[in-house]
């Protein structure tokens, strides 16, 4: 009981210290907004809750204000910085996590010193940020890890008094970044708790604030629901004659790779050195177990291979009078599993003489894939600017695995995460207590339906 005192203290400590220094930010620059046309509308998004566990709580009676919720597409990596900025169309994060390769600077930077503090401009991460009338204190985010429930109650409560004593008259933007910490080291039993607990303020507030409000519910990405353990990267990239680094404006004895390892999540990103061949990487990481995938860039063919146990495709992209047409060719084998659509968009005539198809035919026949949306996801996950330091390979990992830092997988058993390009953490949620939203929507499509 004493330890659990001393640490519910030095919460509550560091939670009103970071708050503080943010109220003098906030105080210092004042944000002015004008009053919408239309009522008033709640937006909140719950990181990193799945599709899956929304619609299971709505089985048990919660969030029956709202309408059907939409599967909202996360881009991969499925990751929140990467998320949010594409959702909300802000600026794109320095890289794919809070660590990452700076190219320019050619060395790892970032990392744990992003979270200690409060939030300076240097900490935050991407625009969509400022426009944030509630985000839990910054000490928040790694305290989950040890004091898991008075945490998500805690930013539960601050979200509530936040918006209480917010303006009546302009709309309200809030984060509650607890769900994800809460569903990695807790699972879906433990969110499902505080989902109730969620349900019953959104209730209170619908009473005390009258029924015109609208509230927008939505969640930046999915999760896997299995207990995830560790791919051995780093081991097998120096088993396979690779030096692993995290700078490259010197050496060049070995092939060099720097692999960021920040968060517990299903993907990685590899940066190589001038001397290192993206293609043959890839062909090496495909045996690794635990691996479902990597994406590398054939510049020449301005397209994306998919390189993985099942095989070898090429993805390419064209426009034809300003629509946009994806083409999947199976170079060896099947990796991302669309011999299917590609045979019932050939038996429908919509695929052109060199194998290319619009890009909304696609969608029709992949939103609800193993890969949703696959083709249009992982091209531009190495051809748009999806963050500043685009990685020269991107890895989806499978299902039940992680990389990350070596420290944080000590500190808890992973029972659910994120990152990959699989359905599970590609496919989010989307819902309103006013509107109804198409079946499915690509995150580079959700602005309008959040904040227009």
């Amino acid at each position: 009981m004493e330890e659990h005192g001393c640490a519910h203290n030095l919460m509550e400590t560091l939670a009103a210290r970071a708050e503080a220094s943010e109220r003098e930010g906030r105080a210092a620059h004042p944000r002015v907004l004008a009053a919408p046309a239309r009522p008033r509308r709640l937006l909140l998004c719950l990181d990193g809750v799945p599709f899956e566990v929304l619609t299971a709580a709505r089985a048990r009676g919660l969030f029956d204000d709202f309408g059907e919720p939409a599967r909202l597409l996360s881009p991969f990596p499925t990751l929140t910085n990467v998320a949010l900025a594409r959702m909300l169309g802000a600026s794109v994060p320095h890289g794919y996590e809070s660590l990452y390769f700076d190219r320019e600077a050619m060395e790892l930077r970032g990392g744990i010193a992003k979270y200690v503090g409060r939030r300076t401009p240097d900490k935050v991460p991407s625009s969509y940020m400022e426009e944030l009338d509630y985000q839990e204190p910054l000490p928040f985010e790694f305290l989950i890890y040890v004091a898991t429930d008075a945490i998500w109650r805690a930013d539960m409560r601050r979200f509530r008094e936040r918006f209480l004593a917010a303006p009546p008259t302009r709309d309200f933007f809030g984060f509650l970044k607890a769900t994800d910490g809460l569903l990695h080291i807790g699972g879906p039993a433990r969110l499902a708790v505080a989902l109730e607990s969620l349900d019953r303020i959104l209730r209170g507030l619908r009473a005390e604030c009258g029924q015109e409000t609208e509230i927008v519910l939505f969640s930046d990405h999915g999760m896997n629901l299995e207990e995830n353990r560790r791919v051995h990267l780093l081991s097998h990239l120096k088993l396979n004659g690779y030096e692993v680094v995290t700078q490259m404006r010197e050496g060049r004895e070995k092939r060099r790779v720097s692999a960021p390892g920040f968060g517990l999540c299903g993907y990685a990103a590899l940066y190589c050195g001038e001397e290192t061949d993206s293609a043959e990487l890839s062909s090496v990481l495909a045996s690794l177990e635990g691996v479902d995938f990597s994406l590398h860039r054939e510049e020449q063919e301005a397209s994306v291979v998919v390189t993985g146990g099942r095989g070898r495709a090429r993805i390419s992209r064209r426009e034809n009078n300003e629509v946009k047409q994806y083409r999947y060719e199976q170079l060896d084998g099947d990796p991302l599993q669309l011999s299917e659509a590609v045979a019932a968009l050939a038996a429908e005539g919509l695929l052109d003489a060199e194998g290319y198809a619009p890009d909304a035919a696609w969608l029709a026949r992949t939103a609800g894939h193993i890969y949703p949306d696959a083709l249009a996801n992982l091209y531009e996950s190495l051809s748009a600017p999806r963050v500043q330091h685009t990685a020269d390979v991107l890895v989806s990992l499978d299902d039940g695995y992680y990389y990350g830092s070596t420290v944080f997988s000590r500190l808890a058993r992973l029972l659910a995460t994120h990152g990959n390009a699989l359905r599970p953490s590609s496919t989010a949620f989307l819902m309103s207590t006013h509107r109804s939203f198409p079946t499915y929507v690509r995150a580079g499509e959700a602005r309008p339906f959040l904040r227009d």
